[in-house]
C-alpha cells in the first residue's frame, strides 16, 4: 500500500517512508491510497484476542513492509503490563442505559496519546532501517498538553533520535506542565511558546516546510520528523481502539455481531475522531461519530455549516488539550471526501491567507451524513463532572466531561438509539484543580499535593505515574517567541 500527500496524489511513498518523513514536503499530510476492509467474521475473531494481537491484525493491513511477527513484538512491548496498568489497555466500562466509557488513559502518561505514542517509536525506528536512513531523527512536537509528555516518554533514550516539545506557555494544566518539564532522558528537550497551541503547531509546520533548514540539518547529520498526529504513524494505532471497543462489547454480550454503535469523541485537532472514521470505513459497524468540542467550537461550526473559520476568539478552558482553532487532521478528511490534490491545497491556502474556507455543498452534505457535533463550555463541563460522580460514582476528567455532555444532548435528540461509547481521553488526576472545583472544593492544595486532595475527596486512587510526580526536579524552563522556534531547534541540536 502506498501513501499520498493530501495536496498531491502523485507524491507516493511507502508506509515506512511516510512514517519517517512525517509531514509531506508540500505541507500536506500523508494518507493511505485506499482503506482496507475488515469483514465482520474477522471482527468476531478479534474479540477473542488480547489487545496487542488485535492491534497487529488491524495495523498490518496498512503496513505492507512489516511482518506480523515484528509488529507483535512492538505491540507486546507497547501495551504490556510494564506500560499499562490494565491488561485490556483500553477497557470499556458500562454506565447503564446503553452508555459506555472507553478508558484510554491507563498508559504511562495517563492520557490517550499513549495508545499511539507507545507504538510510534517502534514503528519509526523500524522504518528508519527499512528506508536505509542513517541520520539522527529529530522529532518535533507541538502539544496542547498530552501529546508532549506521551511523546517524550515514548522516545526517551531511543537510539538515533532526539525529541523537542513545544507547548503553549500558560496553556496547559499544572500537572501536564510538570510532567513535561521534569521529563527524564538524555535526548529530550522542552520549551514553552508565548502564544497558544495553534501558534506552536504552525511554528512546527513552518519548520518542516523550510528547505534551507532541512538542508542545513542534513549537513549536520539530522533530519526532522513528527510525533504529532500529522504523522500517519500516530493515527494508525488509534484506529485499533475503536475496533477493540466493539470487540469488547461483542465478547461481553452487550451487542450482537453487526449491531451498530455510536462513538462520542472529544477532539480539537480531529485526529482522534478521524481514526474512528477510518475504523468505520474499514467495515466496523458504526452508526454516528459525534464530535465534541469545548468553547473553541470551530469544528462544531464547520461540521454544521461547511465553513471553517478560525477568525474567532481563542478561549483558554478547563479542557486545555482541546483549545485549538486549527484542526490539522481535518485536511485528511477533506482528501477522503474530495480526493487528494488541488482542491485540498486550495482550502489550506485559503485558511493560511484568510483564516477560513468553505467546502463544496456536496462535500458539506457528505460530512454532515457522517458526523454529529456539539460543544460544551466550562460551566457545563463542571456540572457534568459533578452530576455523573453524584449519580454513578464515576469521575470524569474535563475533556471526557465535554464528550459526555455532548453525548447526552445527542441522545436526547435521536429516537432510535444505538449503544454509545464515550471516548475517555485522560485521567481526572491530570486536571485536579478543575475537577475539584466541579465537586465544590474552594480551598485547593498547592503543587502535587492537589493530587492527594482529589484522591481523598473522591475515594479514587491516583495513577502511579501522577502520584510519583511529587518531588521531581524541573529540568526545562525555556520560553520562546512563536517566531523564534527555529533557533530553538538548532540550539537544541547543538547541545
Amino acid at each position: 500500500m502506498h501513501y499520498v500527500s493530501t495536496r498531491n496524489p502523485d507524491l507516493r511513498l511507502s508506509a515506512a517512508q511516510a512514517i519517517v518523513q512525517g509531514l509531506s514536503r508540500d505541507g500536506g499530510l500523508f494518507l493511505p491510497e485506499e482503506i482496507p476492509q475488515i469483514p465482520l467474521e474477522e471482527i468476531k475473531a478479534l474479540s477473542k484476542l488480547p489487545y496487542p494481537e488485535r492491534a497487529v491484525k488491524i495495523m498490518k493491513r496498512y503496513l505492507d513492509e512489516f511482518t506480523e511477527e515484528e509488529l507483535l513484538g512492538f505491540a507486546e512491548k507497547a501495551y504490556g503490563a510494564s506500560k499499562f496498568d490494565d491488561p485490556k489497555a483500553a477497557p470499556v466500562k458500562d454506565l447503564g442505559d446503553g452508555r459506555y466509557i472507553m478508558e484510554l488513559w491507563h498508559g504511562p502518561t495517563c492520557a490517550f496519546k499513549d495508545m499511539a505514542l507507545q507504538m510510534l517509536p517502534y514503528l519509526l525506528t523500524a522504518s528508519l532501517k527499512k528506508t536505509g536512513e542513517d541520520k539522527t531523527v529529530c522529532i518535533l512536537v507541538a502539544t496542547s498538553g498530552d501529546t508532549g509528555k506521551a511523546a517524550l516518554e515514548g522516545f526517551r533514550d531511543v537510539e538515533h533520535t532526539k525529541i523537542l516539545v513545544f507547548y503553549p506557555d500558560g496553556g496547559v494544566s499544572d500537572i501536564q506542565k510538570l510532567q513535561m518539564v521534569s521529563q527524564e532522558g538524555q535526548n529530550v528537550g522542552v520549551c514553552a511558546v508565548r502564544g497558544n497551541f495553534d501558534d506552536a503547531q504552525s511554528g512546527v509546520k513552518r519548520i518542516f516546510s523550510d528547505p534551507i533548514l532541512r538542508e542545513d540539518l542534513a549537513d549536520k547529520g539530522y533530519f526532522l520528523s513528527s510525533a504529532n498526529s500529522i504523522n500517519w504513524g500516530r493515527v494508525l494505532p488509534q484506529i485499533v481502539y475503536y475496533i477493540s471497543a466493539y470487540c469488547d462489547l461483542l465478547e461481553s454480550g452487550k451487542i450482537a455481531l453487526g449491531d451498530k454503535i455510536d462513538f462520542c469523541v472529544p477532539t480539537g485537532n480531529f485526529g482522534n475522531i478521524l481514526a474512528g472514521y477510518y475504523a468505520k470505513h474499514m467495515g466496523l459497524p458504526v452508526g454516528t461519530l459525534v464530535c465534541a468540542s469545548n468553547a473553541n467550537n470551530v469544528l462544531t461550526d464547520f461540521l454544521s455549516t461547511g465553513t471553517y473559520d478560525r477568525n474567532r476568539p481563542f478561549y483558554q478552558t478547563a479542557s486545555p488539550s482541546m483549545d485549538i482553532l486549527i484542526s490539522s487532521n481535518l485536511e485528511r478528511l477533506l482528501a477522503l471526501m474530495e480526493g487528494a490534490g488541488e482542491s485540498v491545497a486550495n482550502y489550506m491556502n485559503e485558511l493560511a491567507a484568510r483564516g477560513k474556507y468553505t467546502v463544496r455543498p456536496e462535500t458539506a452534505q457528505k460530512i454532515a451524513a457522517e458526523f454529529a457535533c456539539g460543544f460544551c463550555d466550562d460551566e457545563g463541563t463542571k456540572q457534568t463532572i459533578a452530576k455523573l460522580f453524584s449519580e454513578k460514582g464515576y469521575l470524569l476528567d474535563t475533556h471526557t466531561a465535554v464528550a459526555w455532555n455532548v453525548a447526552e444532548s445527542y441522545r436526547a435528540k435521536v429516537e432510535a438509539q444505538n449503544p454509545l461509547v464515550v471516548v475517555s481521553t485522560a485521567s481526572p488526576f491530570k486536571f485536579c484543580q478543575s475537577v475539584l472545583e466541579a465537586l465544590g472544593e474552594t480551598k485547593l492544595a498547592s503543587g502535587t499535593d492537589i493530587i492527594a486532595q482529589l484522591a481523598e475527596k473522591t475515594g479514587k486512587t491516583a495513577p502511579a505515574p501522577l502520584a510519583g510526580l511529587a518531588g521531581k526536579a524541573v529540568r526545562f524552563t525555556d520560553v520562546t517567541g512563536k517566531d523564534e522556534m527555529e533557533s530553538k531547534v538548532t540550539e537544541f541540536l547543538r547541545a
